[in-house]
């Protein structure tokens, strides 16, 4: 079996190919240029994953890997419009440097490139595949509609954000395993599993994320800390501070947001820590992880093979970057 490193290897090797025809260029460079950009690609390799945890890699499983990590650009790309974003890990987001109506195109074709690689799998599996794939790609919609919409509400509950975060980013974490296991023969209740895993490990990895960007070391972490706190998002951490805060710390806190002093993330970082909003937050990333290994455990095959994904679950939870 591999390990997670070992298949970003191999997945990078087969993924580094021309995707996209060269007419007309003005649709097609866009896309080449932001797949240059690089990423984890997490997704993709947790496909291949779920697919080696029940048997040796599937020929499939690198179409649907692809069709995944094409799925995941498209939405970063259309993401970054949305967010207005001039950078994407360090360079020039894909409507800045050719317009955004450019952007939107590009973002709409590679989506639809997506779907030429699942339809190269075996026709046994293509129905479960797409079904899955289809319903992921929707909910991810939601969740980014969700995210949209609470910045412009003055308060989010703890389960609403969950919620969100859990269509926004689990989902697809989740489905890139399910899809690995049903290539690789899974039963209904492993795939389930299997699913639940990678669901409750996502929102861990956000979790730790949310954590990072408040608490992280910039040497570490590759960036300025403390950019969700100067954008006013509404992550994990600040949902809790606002709810434990007593009522002064909390009209303080929404102050410094309205205003956004010089030193607003020194400011709100000392009263997150006024509330232990930092060891909070580790308490509940380890519950979620807690919860994810369980449905891991439960999964149907012999440990040694469950060893690279607890491995992966281990990295990205512990990740300090």
């Amino acid at each position: 079996m591999y390990t997670f490193k070992e298949l970003v290897q191999i997945f990078a090797e087969k993924f580094t190919v021309s995707h996209f025809p060269q007419y007309p260029a003005t649709l097609y460079d866009p896309c080449d240029y932001f797949l240059t950009l690089g990423g984890k690609r997490i997704r993709p390799v947790m496909c291949l994953m779920g697919n080696e945890l029940f048997n040796d890699i599937s020929p499939d499983a690198y179409p649907v890997a692809t069709a995944i990590e094409l799925f995941h650009n498209f939405t970063l790309i259309h993401d970054d419009i949305m967010d207005a974003a001039s950078l994407r890990r360090g360079m020039v987001t894909v409507h800045k440097k050719y317009g955004s109506n450019t952007a939107i195109l590009s973002g709409d074709v590679m989506l639809l490139r997506s779907y030429d690689y699942l339809n190269e799998i075996n026709s046994l599996h293509l129905k479960s595949i797409l079904a899955l794939f289809n319903k992921t790609a929707k909910e991810v919609c939601e969740g980014q509609q969700l995210d949209m919409d609470f910045e412009q509400q003055e308060a989010v509950s703890l389960d609403d954000y969950i919620k969100m975060i859990t269509l926004k980013t689990s989902v697809l974490l989740a489905a890139s395993l399910e899809m690995g296991a049903i290539l690789g023969g899974a039963s209904e209740g492993s795939c389930r599993h299997l699913y639940e895993f990678g669901k409750n490990l996502g929102i861990a990895f956000q979790i730790q994320d949310d954590y990072l960007d408040a608490f992280g070391d910039p040497k570490k972490f590759g960036k300025e800390v403390g950019g969700d706190i100067r954008q006013n998002k509404k992550t994990f951490l600040l949902i809790h501070a606002l709810s434990v805060a007593s009522p002064q710390q909390k009209d303080k806190l929404l102050k410094i947001m309205e205003t956004n002093p010089p030193d607003k993330v020194e400011q709100v970082l000392a009263i997150f820590k006024e509330y232990q909003v930092d060891i909070w937050a580790n308490q509940l990333k380890a519950t979620y992880l807690e919860i994810a290994m369980k449905h891991l455990e439960d999964i149907a095959v012999i440990s040694a093979r469950k060893k690279p994904l607890m491995e992966l679950a281990d990295f990205l939870i512990q990740r300090d970057y």
